[in-house]
């Protein structure tokens, strides 16, 4: 461990939060943002679904 004021170690095993954790311990902003583009996609593929099953999207119009 460095003192304070001190710039720490990089190759420190004590330094157990590593360079892509972020305060607090949360989600790292990265990966919050996948898992926000992976529900975006799951809403629209489930909604293209719905549009097509009921017949207001003619299913040819999606490949």
């Amino acid at each position: 461990m460095s003192a304070p004021g001190h710039p720490t170690d990089p190759t420190d095993p004590a330094d157990s939060a590593g360079p892509t954790a972020s305060a607090g311990g949360d989600v790292p902003a990265q990966r919050r943002l996948a898992l926000n583009e992976d529900w975006a996609a799951t809403v629209v593929g489930l909604l293209l679904l719905a549009l097509i099953l009921s017949g207001l999207w003619p299913g040819w119009l999606v490949p």
